[in-house]
């Protein structure tokens, strides 16, 4: 579907996207807020995700944990639209910049996905490393809103 990867030049400098997934037919995404840069989450596309993205305006991710297409905010209603979508220079990664209004991000309820802040500096119990909370507020309460759909969070 896409330009073949044939020549590294063409890659890393060329004008048409050479998209590179990985074993599993997956690229990396990192998604941040158009309007202060904050990181919201991180996900994965397939071919397909990828194309509806780009196509639709509106991103669209694979899901690992159920093995799915999702359109994000098809259920919440916190579409992530479209501002500016880049990827790096061998091509094996995304990076949307988009606009989720006044929503959210994260399934548990918070804006984004990076909601917790791990403590650097010396190890005391590594079974016991307190995180810190960076955001206390949850946009939505997440049983309200996907109601019986199954928690994407596997053990």
């Amino acid at each position: 579907m896409f330009k073949k990867r044939d020549n590294i030049k063409e890659v890393e400098e060329g004008k048409y996207l050479a998209p590179k997934f990985d074993k599993n037919g997956l690229i990396p995404v990192i998604t941040t807020d158009f309007k202060n840069g904050d990181i919201l989450m991180h996900g994965y596309m397939n071919e397909e995700a990828l194309i509806k993205t780009i196509e639709t305006k509106e991103a669209h991710y694979w899901s690992r944990s159920r093995e799915k297409i999702w359109h994000k905010g098809q259920i919440s209603g916190f579409v992530q639209k479209i501002k500016e979508m880049r990827i790096d220079d061998d091509q094996d990664s995304i990076w949307l910049s988009v606009d989720i209004g006044s929503g959210a991000s994260c399934h548990v309820g918070y804006r984004s996905c990076f909601y917790r802040s791990i403590p650097l500096g010396k190890i005391g119990n590594i079974e016991k490393l307190e995180m810190e909370f960076k955001e206390r507020k949850k946009i939505f309460d997440p049983k309200k809103i996907y109601k019986d759909e199954p928690n994407p969070t596997k053990l």
